[in-house]
């Protein structure tokens, strides 16, 4: 396990729920639209070659790209398909554009390329148009083809104190987490309308005596806020008071949190 200690919490503190490496993942991998791929170079041997790299992804969450045979990365590709993609976390609101870039969420998965042919090049096909529909432009080039980064492991870095490897297996089974697509209006929305909703949170479900809350992450189970206490900067993560899988079941939820947060004064 290569996970640094995380703030200290009391010991008789029941853990906090929250989706497994695997789970946050997916949600990642499915989040981003496009990574870092790093090849082997051909031209200097031994040498990563890092290049940005639009993706879909197929049923099983493995990355699905178009790529011309005149790229670099192509061509490196076709020599050793062995190969990384990076994905980071994408900026869900305003407020966290200026946050530090190690606190957010990355992936990195190790693969190997394979060109698609045959049956397999129409179910890619529709599912990377689906993602990127630009695309349509240039996606019938001789050039281009269909590639699957089938991958073989992973390394998840969720922030500070939260990180480890994810087998390939557990990636597969896993699927995105049902408010992926809501988070970002989620967290927009509580940062500009219910700053003092966090605080609140914040003092009575975690016990800190925050000045500023803002809402960083959120998930079915629960939420991250980062917190100011003074000159202090730290981060908690709250549980739901029950699992939610929508945005209007988060509303209801956070509305019943904050009730009994400002009640219990």
């Amino acid at each position: 396990m290569s996970r640094h200690a995380g703030p200290p919490r009391p010991t008789d503190a029941p853990p906090i729920p929250e989706p497994t490496y695997a789970e946050r993942a997916r949600t990642l991998a499915y989040l981003g639209r496009t990574g870092a791929l790093a090849t082997l170079s051909r031209k200097h041997p031994g040498h990563p070659f890092a290049s940005v790299m639009p993706y879909a992804l197929d049923e099983l969450g493995q990355p699905l790209v178009l790529i011309s045979a005149m790229a670099m990365h192509t061509q490196n590709l076709q020599a050793d398909p062995r190969a990384s993609l990076l994905v980071t976390q994408p900026v869900a609101s305003p407020q966290l554009a200026e946050s530090d870039p190690l606190a957010a969420a990355r992936l990195t998965l190790i693969v190997e390329a394979r060109r698609l042919a045959g049956a397999e090049t129409s179910p890619a096909r529709e599912v990377y148009l689906a993602r990127h529909p630009r695309s349509a432009y240039w996606v019938d080039f001789e050039d281009f083809s269909f590639w699957r980064l089938d991958v073989k492991d992973l390394y998840f870095v969720g922030g500070f104190a939260a990180m480890d490897w994810v087998t390939a297996d557990d990636y597969r089974a896993a699927r995105p987490d049902p408010l992926a697509d809501a988070a970002a209006g989620i967290l927009e929305h509580m940062n500009r309308d219910h700053p003092d909703a966090l605080v609140a949170y914040a003092r009575h479900f975690a016990g800190e005596p925050a000045d500023e809350a803002t809402m960083v992450a959120v998930d079915r189970l629960g939420f991250r806020l980062r917190l100011r206490s003074g000159e202090r900067l730290h981060g908690v993560r709250i549980a739901f008071a029950r699992e939610v899988r929508t945005a209007d079941e988060s509303r209801t939820v956070l509305i019943e949190m904050l009730t009994q947060a400002r009640g219990a004064k």
